[in-house]
């Protein structure tokens, strides 16, 4: 990599966890220099300004969950199996992601829905890109015969989606995991509820 390449990477990786805790709004020059030790001409030597670091670190905190969620899911082999596997991840990673700020699409989405158009492009981007994920491991199940072919792929995603993002805002507002734990125990249940032979039994966490 070239030494300008490395010192960008540099200022996403540093910044990337003050842009998630703090926002956009909320995250000034002086916190930029002081997450990465450079100063402000270093930093805007390889970015054009606050809102192009602010995009680059959405997407590697962005990354940081969606590869270890694509990961798992890959792995799987079957569509239950890979719908799981985003519960599990999810719950894998819970206490790094509410450790660092909460998850990168629910922040971004809550703060940029009104004021950051691009912010909220990336955020909205990031959402429907899940929710195709997650249809077509639907969609796959169905043509198998693997899950019921009286679902609506779209409206399981969603409710996924909802109940995770919702789930992770709960628990860290209320500083109370056993809120992200129940709902995830819930997602259990409703995939469980997917497959052609019916509802199969989810032990409960100890």
């Amino acid at each position: 990599m070239r030494k300008s390449d490395v010192t960008r990477q540099l200022i996403i990786e540093k910044t990337a966890p003050v842009f998630n805790r703090k926002g956009y709004a909320g995250t000034s020059l002086n916190d930029l220099t002081m997450a990465t030790g450079l100063t402000k001409g270093s930093i805007y030597g390889n970015f054009s300004g606050k809102d192009e670091v602010a995009l680059a670190a959405f997407e590697y905190n962005l990354a940081q969950i969606t590869t270890t969620v694509a990961q798992e899911a890959a792995a799987a082999t079957t569509a239950t199996g890979k719908l799981l596997a985003y519960v599990e991840s999810y719950s894998a990673l819970f206490g790094t992601i509410s450790a660092t700020g909460g998850c990168p699409i629910l922040n971004t989405s809550v703060e940029a829905d009104d004021t950051h158009p691009a912010l909220r492009k990336k955020a909205s981007d990031a959402i429907r890109s899940w929710k195709k994920q997650l249809e077509r491991i639907i969609n796959n199940g169905m043509e198998t015969g693997e899950l019921r072919n009286d679902i609506i792929p779209e409206h399981t995603a969603i409710t996924m989606i909802a109940i995770i993002e919702g789930a992770i805002m709960i628990a860290r507002v209320c500083n109370n995991n056993n809120y992200f734990s129940t709902a995830m125990q819930q997602v259990k249940l409703m995939i469980a509820n997917l497959e052609q032979s019916g509802t199969q039994p989810i032990k409960k966490n100890k």
